[in-house]
């Protein structure tokens, strides 16, 4: 028997609904065809946006957007995206496919889009190609009132109002594709192209500083310690990659699938690496992490263009999912955002699409499975479960989290087994009876959906209500699971 007990008196404070955001870049067709088709295409839209994949993650309440890379931002130029689209500069995207950029989804699009999904805008500026009065003059375009020339572009653009973007990127991955800066040279650049990135009035720029990745730890040191008081988070990046030319996204045994498991799993130990330097220099928590990159990341589908990186999603990559926003939420006093990577047709992606057609990914499914927690108090989980797995490849067969909202308890588990169900007991503290609902994504390890067959959905899980403070389930092989629990006592 496996348990789960809940204590809502204990809580490590809000779950910030931004650690479920998404992030859609440059690349491939993760945005052109994937989200953006132009005004004038079959295919139904709303000022160039697919109306089916807006609809799509309007569903799963996407928080908040990363735009425009990822290592396209070290290379994109936002004067090239504005204006009439006749005139906009064409470019070759280097960096992912060497396909032709036409700069049709710009700044304009690009915040259009977050409007339709209700989401906030994370805007990501260019240190690694671009200028500090370059990146100055977006923030202006975005939030100044004021009549400049700049602002004035912006009316002569079409909008006279500023947006009033929040949140800010000084550079994406400087260590590499973003300039192979050293640590010490991009804390100084840093410094510099944050100073011009003005606030205007009301308009106040949440500042987000190129962190690290996996275990690169005296990266962290050196920001903290030469820029941390300029900066409001650092970000993070974690990938959970098995790379074999032989290995295909969708084909694969056990092995491979508890050693995927066990690698995401790892993001727990760097996030704690990092927040233990990030707290040598920061023991009042004023900067927060910021994970604005992470997934799965596998060997493309047979036939496409490598440097488009779209890859199939299957029940091993759910489980990720179901692992990583486990460890978010267990963070979630010092993560202030996560962005999945992403969006739409790109490694693990919410949606796919091909031409008319979209389909929903085991994730997508995750993610509405854990919607309810955004914005709630978590709420303290504990988990006694037996041990699973292949050779080093081990882990806890159940997993959990829990958050409470307006007085409904949200609680979502996992079984990672690849075949074994779990029996798990669930108890809440001062709790004797309550009602309770839930939802089931289930399916084999390997399997997925696509555009002729899609039978992973989020379905119905029967359960009996919270008596004499105690309940049981059954949870199938590999499984996430999300259980509404309503207390009954008076």
């Amino acid at each position: 028997m496996h348990r789960i007990h809940l204590d809502p008196a204990n809580s490590r404070g809000v779950i910030n609904r931004n650690i479920f955001g998404q992030f859609s870049e440059h690349l491939g067709r993760g945005i052109y065809e994937g989200i953006y088709v132009g005004e004038d295409s079959p295919i139904p839209n709303v000022n160039g946006m697919r109306c089916d994949v807006v609809a799509l993650l309007k569903k799963i309440s996407v928080p908040v957007l990363r735009w425009p890379g990822g290592c396209f931002a070290d290379e994109y130029h936002w004067r090239d995206g504005v204006g009439p689209k006749e005139n906009r500069s064409r470019m070759v995207n280097t960096n992912w496919g060497h396909v032709v950029e036409d700069n049709s989804f710009g700044t304009h699009e690009f915040l259009e889009l977050c409007r339709q999904l209700g989401c906030e805008p994370y805007v990501n500026g260019n240190v690694g190609s671009g200028t500090v009065r370059e990146m100055a003059e977006w923030v202006e375009y975005l939030n100044s009132e004021g009549d400049s020339t700049v602002v004035r572009q912006r009316w002569s653009n079409g909008r006279k109002d500023p947006w009033g973007v929040k949140f800010w990127g000084v550079g994406n991955e400087s260590w590499g594709c973003g300039g192979n800066m050293r640590p010490e040279y991009y804390a100084d650049e840093f410094r510099r192209f944050n100073t011009y990135c003005r606030d205007y009035g009301e308009h106040k720029l949440y500042r987000i500083a190129c962190g690290a990745d996996n275990d690169n730890y005296s990266w962290t040191e050196v920001l903290m310690k030469h820029a941390a008081r300029h900066m409001d988070a650092l970000s993070f990046h974690y990938y959970t990659t098995y790379w074999d030319a032989n290995r295909s996204a969708t084909q694969f045994g056990t092995w491979e699938y508890y050693r995927i498991l066990s690698l995401a799993a790892r993001i727990d130990e760097f996030i704690r690496g990092h927040l233990a330097v990030m707290d040598k220099y920061d023991p009042e928590h004023k900067v927060d992490m910021v994970v604005d990159e992470w997934g799965t990341w596998f060997n493309v589908e047979p036939g496409t263009n490598p440097g488009f990186m779209y890859q199939q999603n299957t029940m091993r990559d759910a489980m990720v999912a179901a692992i990583t926003l486990n460890v978010f939420m267990a963070h979630c006093d010092r993560i202030a955002m996560a962005n999945i990577a992403q969006m739409v047709n790109v490694v693990q992606a919410m949606l796919l699409t091909e031409g008319d057609k979209v389909v929903c990914t085991p994730t997508y499914h995750v993610f509405d499975l854990y919607k309810a927690h955004q914005d709630a108090q978590q709420v303290a989980c504990s988990v006694d479960s037996r041990e699973i797995g292949e050779a080093e490849f081990r882990m806890q067969q159940v997993i959990a989290s829990a958050s409470r909202k307006e007085g409904i308890i949200t609680l979502t588990c996992a079984n990672l087994s690849d075949c074994e169900a779990a029996q798990v007991q669930i108890s809440i503290a001062d709790t004797t009876k309550a009602s309770v609902t839930g939802r089931i994504l289930t399916g084999k390890i390997n399997q997925y959906n696509d555009f002729d067959n899609a039978p992973l959905t989020v379905q119905p899980f029967q359960t009996d209500d919270i008596k004499n403070g105690l309940m049981t389930v059954t949870l199938s092989p590999c499984c996430v699971v999300e259980l509404t629990i309503q207390n009954d006592q008076a």
